[in-house]
């Protein structure tokens, strides 16, 4: 097959949709398939297979920023690739954000009838979505393109079902568990000889670092032999934070610093190998918890706020611990009783490294193959239903 994935999302900067297309073409490839990646891109791109399409801006939206495409004009250019490349599968990736998606759903049936077109709901925020209230009898026209819709947990399903009704397949975010499941990685030095609660996201509001640094306050007070490592990219609200820490005086808090983007992707699972305690207190908007998979592939115990998108994933008290969302203290509780019971902390990571197994690629990619297949069987069916028709149209008139 040859196969489209399209992402609305700066395709230079890294992000959970991004990363996840990026694997997913190596493991489509890797089965013999031929993959072309469409995204707006801030700069130059050498990735295999990448087709960039339109400059990316940053743009506001649910307590976070995106950078996706808002050039109205990209509808010739997306034509012209579609002609060039005759995909058999468009796989759209969050269908309905602007504006790169929209321009393939309004342009794939015209230049290609025959082709199969899938859609990815990733997202799901609390409160609801005011793009989706404001434009939905517009969004509605491109929504009925889509022949197979994928939502990665239940609780994106259900966020998207309020506005756009209909079956949703579910089939969850693949995990790279080899690349996060590295015994061989020797911990960080200058981080030894004391337990490590890790943080790995942005300083935003949503992810709940405040919670965090408010918990760990009272967990090094009651054992000041812990630290907390947080780990994500710079930006102006991180900075608060750390200012805030050093002027109060916090002991135990250490930043890393890996520029605008973070740490590299490639060198994160060495932070992983060092913590003992994964740590994320997300507040909402989170459909599945992809951070909880990449800590469990690693072989950390962890915990993270019962929240729906997390809940999906973990199991409280078999394969993880969920607290009350905004409760530093229930929250300082449930890691302090961590770093007292380092038996507890190691039958937490091996139940969650057995769950993992569930969300490894090679059983995601099938899924997904799986379900293509399923649908060119039925556009297949339906045009065969449609050319007996004419036949029999055509018998009936002579």
């Amino acid at each position: 097959m040859k196969i489209g994935l399209v992402s609305p999302y700066d395709w230079r900067h890294p992000g959970g949709v991004n990363t996840h297309l990026k694997v997913l073409a190596r493991e489509l490839r890797d089965r013999g398939h031929e993959v072309r990646i469409l995204a707006p891109a801030s700069g130059a791109v050498r990735d295999e297979g990448v087709i960039t399409m339109g400059r990316p801006y940053p743009v506001a939206t649910a307590s976070t920023v995106v950078r996706i495409s808002l050039n109205p004009r990209l509808g010739r250019r997306v034509t012209e690739t579609l002609e060039r490349e005759q995909f058999d599968i468009i796989h759209v990736h969050e269908p309905m954000m602007p504006v790169l998606p929209m321009h393939v759903l309004r342009h794939a049936r015209n230049v290609l009838p025959d082709v199969v077109i899938v859609g990815t709901f990733h997202a799901t925020r609390d409160g609801g979505n005011r793009l989706y209230s404001y434009s939905r009898r517009i969004l509605k026209r491109w929504f009925r393109q889509i022949d197979g819709k994928i939502a990665v947990s239940p609780p994106a399903a259900q966020y998207v079902s309020q506005y756009f009704p209909g079956f949703y397949n579910i089939i969850p975010n693949g995990i790279d568990i080899e690349h996060w499941d590295r015994p061989d990685l020797a911990p960080l030095a200058e981080f030894e000889d004391t337990t490590n609660i890790l943080y790995v996201g942005r300083a935003e509001k949503r992810k709940g670092l405040g919670v965090l640094i408010r918990a760990f306050g009272m967990v090094n007070a009651r054992d000041p032999d812990t630290r907390l490592i947080v780990v994500g990219p710079d930006s102006r609200s991180r900075r608060r934070f750390e200012n805030s820490v050093a002027s109060d005086g916090r002991r135990g808090i250490v930043f890393v610093h890996g520029g605008e983007n973070g740490v590299p992707y490639e060198e994160l699972p060495r932070y992983h190998q060092t913590a003992d305690i994964f740590c994320s207190p997300a507040t909402g908007h989170e459909s599945q918890g992809y951070v909880l998979l990449e800590a469990m592939a690693a072989g950390i115990p962890v915990v993270a706020s019962n929240i729906d998108g997390y809940a999906s994933v973990i199991t409280h008290g078999a394969d993880g611990v969920l607290v009350r969302p905004k409760d530093p203290y229930d929250l300082a509780a449930a890691l302090t009783e961590l770093v007292r019971n380092p038996e507890r902390r190691a039958a937490l990571a091996a139940e969650g490294r057995a769950h993992v197994e569930e969300y490894g690629w090679p059983r995601i990619t099938q899924q997904v193959l799986s379900y293509y297949e399923r649908l060119l069987d039925t556009r297949r069916g339906v045009q065969r239903a449609q050319q007996r028709g004419q036949r029999r149209r055509l018998v009936a008139t002579e």
